[in-house]
Formats: structure tokens, sequence, C-alpha cells
């Protein structure tokens, strides 16, 4: 036949007689059950489906916090006025401040491997999704940080450069978390204990630390006179510093009752 079937004959009539019987090559008994045979495979593929348990995917949790061994070395200062803001400004004998004593203080830290990645020396902003570090990524996944920037103190790269390491020395708060990751060189933060005291922190390469909103606080470099950061954010980026005093910011506010209320802290 010349139609554009007539290919299809001979297929057929090989198929019949193969299987002569049609009845038997459409049905297939399994059991008690008559199966029509082209559901056969269908059926079996969902049987398997439903004997695999079903894939769940699971979360990793929060990136624990450094041991009290990789913290950086906290110290009080000494009482009055901090007359060289660069140098280490310890007591005599010195008077250290412990791990927990600042956790108490609500301060997070981690220790990440910062010369093991490049970083730009100036970056406004700079992307967090752009980590390679691992220990970073998930820092930035389980915080939510979502905007960053990088930058370096130092005369040759900061305008102004003594102005404004003057102005970052002015003690101050934030009405959000702040949140720094050392890349390179080294400073101080200091923060307020609960006896309104100065507690200097010392920061170098590889320290990822986080204030709480609402805790006095200031910064500086060292006599080193440099220190590359990222600065890391939850949302719109915040650097409005409120000076002291603002105790009815309610940033402020909300601090004391986390942290310095001590019926609660105890209870």
């Amino acid at each position: 036949y010349d139609s554009p079937f007539s290919a299809l004959i001979p297929i057929t009539c090989l198929i019949i007689s193969i299987h002569p019987n049609r009845e038997a090559r459409l049905h297939r008994q399994e059991g008690n059950v008559t199966i029509p045979y082209y559901q056969r495979n269908t059926m079996s593929e969902d049987a398997a489906k439903k004997e695999e348990p079903p894939t769940k995917k699971v979360k990793s949790s929060p990136m624990e916090q450094s041991p009290a061994s990789e913290w950086p070395e906290a110290w009080i200062m000494p009482e009055g006025e901090c007359k060289d803001q660069k140098a280490p400004n310890k007591q005599s004998p010195n008077v250290p401040v412990t791990v927990e004593q600042l956790q108490d203080l609500g301060i997070c830290y981690w220790k990440l491997d910062a010369g093991a990645y490049d970083y730009p020396k100036i970056s406004v902003p700079w992307d967090p999704k752009d980590a390679i570090d691992p220990k970073l990524t998930q820092l930035r996944d389980d915080r939510g940080y979502n905007y960053a920037d990088i930058i370096t103190v130092h005369p040759d790269t900061l305008p102004q450069y003594e102005i404004k390491v003057k102005a970052f020395f002015e003690e101050h708060i934030h009405d959000a978390e702040e949140i720094r990751y050392i890349l390179g060189g080294s400073g101080y933060f200091d923060v307020r204990d609960k006896k309104d005291q100065w507690v200097r922190i010392h920061i170098k390469a590889g320290d990822l630390m986080t204030l709480p909103e609402g805790i006095y606080h200031r910064f500086t470099v060292d006599e080193a006179d440099m220190i590359h950061a990222m600065r890391l954010f939850i949302g719109v980026p915040v650097w409005t510093p409120f000076n002291r005093p603002c105790d009815e910011h309610e940033s402020r506010q909300k601090y004391v009752e986390d942290f310095m209320d001590e019926k609660k802290v105890e209870g």
C-alpha cells in the first residue's frame, strides 16, 4: 500500500506473530489480581516510590562561638581620662576580663582564618554573597547578614585620618547590633561593663565580634595605625552613633533590660 501507514504493517504483523494470544499479551496475573499489562510497570514503580523513605533536608545547626582560648585579650582600663587612646592602657598590675564576663555583657565572638582569603582594601558596599570562606558563609546565613562593606583605617586610605580616629573614640551606642570582622591589622574596642568601667578588647586579624544594640562603646586603632575590617549588617546599614548621654534612647533601655537588670539575669 502506498500510504503513510504502510511502513507500520510489517511491524504489526511481527508483533502479532510474536504474541499470537492477544489476551495473554495485554494482561498478566499477579496473585489473585489480573492487571492490565500496560499498567504493570507503572504500578511497580509507584510501589517502589512508596517504599522509599521521604528525603528530608537537614538544616545545619548554628555555628557555635569560639572556645575561650581563642577569644581576644581583654582588661579593665585605668580610671580617668584616656590621654593616649592608641596605647594599651592597662592597670598595674593588669586586671584581666574573662570570656564569661564579656559574654555576660552580650558580646559574641568567632575566630576565622582571614589570611586564607583575599579581600579588597576598600569596598563600599561589598556583597556578603561573594564570601567563599565557609565559616563566614555560615555566619552570614545563620545571622541574616545581607549587607557589608570593607574599609581600611590607615593614614594612606582614610582622608582626615587623625580627625576620624578621634571621632571613632567618642563614647556612643547604636540602634542595631554592631558586627566587625577584622581582616588585617589590629585595634581596640572599649565597652562599658556593669560597673561603668571601661573594658578594653584587643582585636586582631581573624576576629569576628558582635556588640549588642545599645551597649556604650568606642573604637580606636592601636599603635600600629592600621586596621582592615569588614562591617556586616542585617537589612539597611546603620552607621548613626548616638553619643552619651542617651540613657533614654530605646536601644539603651533595651540593653539595660536585657543585660544589666540583675533580677532578670538571675531569673
